[in-house]
């Protein structure tokens, strides 16, 4: 409701602009005041209008509060300040639509959006940083499934690269495994595990002598080619692997409909068609000189594919897309992939079902021959790809390469949710056994690094949360069978590390402590989570059930009462936590076009921080009016589904118990 009144407002302020200046502003600028009791919407506008009018900021607001007449929904405009304007809603009016969960009409944009996250290397375990990925990713599929989108939620798996050929050598060179051999591996618990560590021991290997390289060139040439037993042995690790990777997600509810293989992008001629299409356009350009002699490169920044004969060009502003031996680089085939996205290459994978999940999900893998019926995948209106901060130049180059094929509409709709690394604190680094230096424990954080084996795997984190949580909830309810306290302590470790994965922003470098990620107080998941069960509680204390009471709310207070309790002596405090509960559709809004899910994190917590001072201030079990009594118990009603909503949107479920 807070959305569709501030839309309702830009809309009579425009209109009024335009009635009254002839001016036309397609974008109305409406911020919140510092404070509850200045109202719910202040306009900085006369201050932008002063030097097109040629008046004062005061005066212009002055005739635009005494010009625009009621605006329904609104209590009325009001001058402040040098200028300023603030507006009231009409606070029982907000409050009986948000009791009632009135949803306003809203305009949703066309064509399906393709939320590519995770795309973890299927050569060793996950861990944590890709923890960080896929919950980005997913809580962003979510928010765009709130605000009414069609998704696609792909994963796309890097089965022909230098980390799984790395992994094949391990298991060739190192371990001098036959398939058979390997196939028998993969079927134990974990295997991933093996993987992680092998992988390690390769990068070792190949310090010892530069020489152990060839193995890795030998490897990737084979899995190119494809149809050998080097590319049959890959395809029976890297799948291995990626079953474990949906299994290990799955723990923190992430789910995803479709898996492209970077095998079939080769086998299929991706890359092919889409070399055709560049080359054709002239984005790519084929170097008869100097060190990038025998490839093809796209030239970026300030180079075109007109400078070709320009030798100023600086080598920097090329980017080789086909190295001198054919290969094809990671960005070319990445090309060739986002075209298929927005159904411009001409050609489609094969689809067959890979992975059921618990709730009888289907996700789908590509083949080079399919299944005939499978869901339509890509020729989609709208890319969000999560990839971290390290991937920024490859994805401008993707960008680039959409628009020297003309295809502009396409790459202004194409953004790439860039976000930074996760460390660990020292702290939790010494819980989970490493050995730190004296210089290690004075670091902020200690960073990680799989290739040196030295890292934390993302089933052990969860599994140390759960083991955590248990501890906490087991002498608390040992009423509770011991099911039912494991199902209490995974929620409350899922909803901890979600929570702790989306409070900062991206662009920070996130340092994973398990005591600050657990903690019932401050910015955490539980906290957000025991306001809910107390909110609950509640309600089970008063013979009340929440959800019935949220539905015929009407039947319990009326207009009036909202009315008298929400401008009475306590209005405004009470008035705050309603006017947050109103905000979910509007912050949500906010996190989809800045494409930053902590906006959501920051709503739930101060929701929550709101819900604890009411909770301790208004003892409503003891309330002897019985009209004020059932004001109260709607307002608990209320904060209780918008956090739970909230908190749905970012794959947090709430226990029943605490």
């Amino acid at each position: 409701m807070y959305r569709h009144l501030e839309r309702r407002l830009a809309q009579q302020i425009r209109e009024f602009l335009h009635r009254t200046y002839g001016l036309d502003l397609p974008k109305i600028v409406i911020e919140q005041p510092p404070r509850i009791e200045l109202g719910e919407y202040a306009l900085p506008l006369a201050f932008e209008l002063a030097k097109t009018l040629r008046k004062a900021p005061r005066k212009i607001a002055e005739e635009i509060v005494a010009g625009m007449g009621p605006i329904d929904g609104f209590e009325k405009l009001e001058l402040a300040g040098a200028g300023y304007i603030n507006a009231r809603v009409k606070r029982d009016r907000l409050a009986v639509a948000l009791a009632a969960d009135d949803k306003p009409k809203i305009d949703i944009p066309d064509g399906k959006v393709l939320v590519e996250h995770s795309s973890i290397n299927p050569n060793k375990a996950a861990h944590i940083g890709h923890l960080r990925n896929a919950i980005l990713g997913d809580t962003f599929v979510r928010m765009l499934h709130f605000a009414g989108r069609e998704v696609d939620v792909q994963n796309y798996i890097d089965n022909t690269g230098v980390q799984v050929a790395d992994v094949i050598v391990g298991f060739l060179h190192l371990e001098k495994k036959s398939r058979s051999e390997i196939e028998e591996l993969t079927r134990q618990p974990r295997f991933d595990y093996f993987c992680w560590d092998l992988y390690a021991q390769v990068s070792r290997w190949y310090e010892q002598d530069k020489q152990n390289r060839d193995a890795r060139h030998q490897v990737l040439h084979a899995l190119e080619e494809g149809g050998n037993e080097t590319a049959a042995t890959a395809d029976l690790i890297s799948t291995a692997v990626l079953r474990r990777h949906l299994e290990t997600m799955n723990r923190v509810d992430i789910e995803y409909d479709f898996l492209p293989r970077e095998s079939e992008i080769l086998h299929l001629h991706f890359w092919d068609a889409a070399f055709t299409k560049l080359k054709d356009a002239g984005v790519l350009s084929f170097e008869t000189e100097g060190k990038n002699k025998g490839c093809w490169v796209m030239r970026r920044g300030k180079a075109s594919a007109n400078d070709a004969a320009n030798p100023e060009v600086a080598e920097e502003d090329q980017k080789v897309i086909v190295r001198s031996n054919g290969t094809v680089g990671y960005v070319g085939k990445d090309i060739a992939y986002h075209l298929w996205k927005f159904g411009l290459l001409g050609r489609d994978f094969g689809y067959r079902k890979f992975y059921r999940y618990p709730n009888e999900h289907i996700c789908w893998i590509s083949t080079t021959d399919g299944e005939p019926k499978h869901p339509h995948f890509g020729d989609v209106a709208e890319i969000y790809n999560v990839i971290d901060a390290r991937q920024a130049e490859a994805q401008t180059t993707v960008v680039e390469a959409l628009r020297g094929l003309g295809y502009n509409q396409q790459a202004d709709h194409y953004t790439h949710l860039s976000y930074e690394m996760v460390a660990l604190t020292p702290r939790c680094a010494a819980e989970l056994g490493y050995q730190l230096s004296d210089e290690d424990k004075t670091r902020s954080y200690i960073e990680v690094s799989g290739r040196k084996g030295f890292g934390v795997k993302a089933d052990d984190l969860i599994d140390t949360l759960i083991a955590s949580a248990k501890k906490e909830v087991d002498p608390r309810h040992p009423e509770l069978s011991d099911a039912e306290r494991m199902t209490i302590a995974t929620q409350i470790a899922v909803g901890a590390l979600r929570y702790f994965m989306l409070k900062f922003t991206k662009p920070s470098v996130i340092a994973f402590d398990f005591k600050e990620a657990l903690s019932f107080e401050g910015e955490t998941g539980p906290y957000a989570q025991y306001a809910v069960v107390r909110a609950s509680n509640i309600f089970r204390k008063g013979g009340l059930d929440p959800e019935v009471f949220c539905r015929d709310v009407a039947r319990y207070v009326s207009s009036d009462d909202f009315a008298k309790y929400l401008n009475g002596a306590d209005g405004n405090e009470i008035w705050e936590l309603w006017l947050a509960s109103s905000k979910t559709s509007y912050v949500i809004d906010q996190c989809i076009v800045t494409t930053e899910p902590a906006y959501l994190a920051k709503h739930v917590f101060q929701l929550a921080q709101l819900f604890s001072a009411f909770y301790h201030r208004y003892p409503i079990l003891a309330e002897p009016d019985e009209g004020r009594k059932n004001f109260l118990f709607a307002t608990v009603a209320v904060v209780r589904r918008e956090l739970i909503r909230a908190l749905a949107v970012m794959g947090i479920t709430v226990p029943s118990a605490m």
